[in-house]
């Protein structure tokens, strides 16, 4: 691989090794400086920022984070992460008693209680399609979500990269399945901006909602929510304040989500700097987003192999980039399966308590799964530290499990 670590450009605490980007990603030192200098503008005159100059400075950003994603500045806000603009189109959308909302068994569970308990208050129906068992065929994977389409089904919440199993689903394929079908569609992608070209415009979806802090590196608190025009008589706010714009600008639908009370905009004023990160990488044969997802990638395909040929157990989908790229979890033995106590199961303590490793354990219906996170300041060295940490631990449970059934 031809691309050198960046980890100076990062403030990660020394001697951790960060492989949970997918989780919490931290942002570059470039950005976080873009982030203080907007907030400290905001600080240094508070009603010349907010009254005369904000609402120029966010529509700049998100024309700039429009482009990046393949859209209009019109056609997005910024909202705060993706949790919050699924909420937004959840609370909007009409629904009927004996509608129903279609998800598939690969969706964040917060995402699905968001939209069952949306369903529970108008008498509408949540229901979990069971995708194949193991993934890499588009044509069987459409064929099967879509079977649970009825009559009855007026909108399709998919994710565009997983976030248990962390793989790509094949979003334009089923987005236009569902347009034959008459279905709307919202798509959760807080794990898709720069790990993935989005393409907005050309995906053609009802909705989209994503985080800027994860593979984007943005700071945390920034996300955004898209709204196709044929959609937009939908969409109501959740937070309720002046709705019109303090400028003199014309109105628009954006205003609902600009003015919701007094809120730091540094986050999504700094989106920008963020693209520019990326964008600007030089690393020689590669550059920009080419150079960062090639890089994270061949991480992840190294994972796979000395994972793979630690537990014997294969990852859900093939050694396709269709299917994963800067993440991919993979499934542990079955011995693993034990229930853990508290938020984290004990390998995922073990791995950080004894070796400083931050990754996750996934638990994703009744399988052990550890999920690899990969960005620049991650090398081939992390992931020989992840092994062996996982092949000691690993032994040890084992030889545990055995002499308990004696």
């Amino acid at each position: 691989m031809a691309i050198p670590p960046l980890r100076d450009d990062w403030n990660l605490r020394p001697g951790v090794t960060y492989l949970n980007h997918g989780s919490f990603g931290p942002a570059p030192k470039p950005v976080l400086a873009a982030r203080q200098e907007w907030f400290e503008r905001l600080e240094a005159e508070p009603m010349d920022f907010y009254v005369r100059q904000m609402e120029d400075h966010l529509a700049a950003a998100r024309e700039r984070l429009a482009a990046f994603v393949g859209t209009r500045g019109d056609h997005l806000t910024f909202v705060d992460n993706a949790t919050f603009g699924m909420n937004i189109v959840a609370a909007g959308f009409p629904l009927a008693a004996g509608d129903e909302v279609l998800a598939t068994n690969h969706e964040y569970g917060a995402v699905q209680r968001i939209w069952r308990k949306r369903c529970e208050k108008v008498g509408a129906r949540f229901v979990v399609q069971r995708l194949p068992e193991r993934l890499g065929d588009v044509d069987e994977l459409v064929e099967m979500l879509f079977a649970a389409v009825t009559p009855r089904t007026r909108l399709l919440g998919v994710s565009h990269i997983t976030s248990p199993p962390a793989v790509i689903l094949p979003v334009h394929a089923t987005c236009r399945a569902a347009r034959q079908r008459g279905v709307a569609v919202c798509i959760d992608g807080p794990h898709a901006p720069a790990a993935v070209s989005i393409g907005l415009d050309r995906l053609d979806c009802d909705f989209y909602v994503a985080s800027c802090h994860k593979w984007l590196s943005a700071p945390f608190g920034s996300g955004f929510l898209y709204v196709h025009p044929r959609a937009r008589r939908h969409i109501e706010p959740v937070i309720v304040s002046w709705g019109a714009s303090l400028s003199g600008r014309p109105a628009t639908w954006h205003d609902e989500y600009l003015w919701m009370g007094t809120r730091d905009p540094s986050p999504f004023l700094a989106v920008p700097a963020a693209i520019d990160f990326l964008e600007r990488l030089d690393c020689g044969s590669t550059r920009g987003l080419d150079a960062f997802r090639n890089w994270s990638q061949e991480l992840v395909r190294l994972a796979r192999d000395r994972i793979t040929r630690l537990t014997g157990v294969e990852p859900l989908v093939p050694d396709d980039p269709a299917w994963f790229g800067t993440m991919l979890s993979f499934p542990l033995p079955d011995f693993v399966l034990e229930a853990s106590e508290g938020i984290f199961h004990p390998l995922q303590s073990a791995l950080w308590e004894r070796f400083q490793i931050e990754t996750p354990i996934v638990n994703w219906h009744g399988r052990r799964f550890v999920r690899v996170s990969c960005h620049l300041y991650n090398d081939a060295d992390d992931i020989e530290r992840l092994t062996s940490a996982l092949e000691e631990l690993l032994r040890e449970m084992s030889a545990e499990k055995t002499r308990g059934t004696r």
